[in-house]
């Protein structure tokens, strides 16, 4: 279950969401089929909790928004992806642990 830090994100929204956003955006392409999208959720939970007021995170299910990831060339998942500016600026592809997924955010945010 995604904590209430976590947003959802859709193919209708995401420009707005996630595009236009003022604060760097971490989006999660995720499936409710895909065991190491189901592993990887706690850590963005906690990352969401950890950045609160730096990052959004969200989650966008490829399965119910397939016009985004195919936009984003979204081939494996998870698939995180980092936005700043509107632009993606980091991408990390499979199950990392919370200091990978740190170690990237941190790169992009003060």
């Amino acid at each position: 279950m995604a904590s209430d830090k976590v947003k959802t994100f859709t193919d209708g929204d995401f420009g707005e969401a996630v595009l236009k956003a003022n604060e760097p955006v971490l989006v999660d392409f995720w499936a409710e089929w895909c065991g190491p999208c189901l592993r990887m959720a706690p850590t963005v939970d906690a990352i969401a909790a950890e950045y609160d007021g730096k990052v959004v995170v969200g989650k966008l299910n490829i399965d119910h928004n397939p016009s985004t990831p195919m936009t984003y060339g979204i081939r494996g998942i998870p698939t995180l992806m980092l936005f700043k500016g509107g632009q993606p600026v980091e991408q990390i592809v499979g199950l990392v642990d919370k200091t990978a997924l740190k170690k990237a955010i941190d790169k992009h945010v003060g």
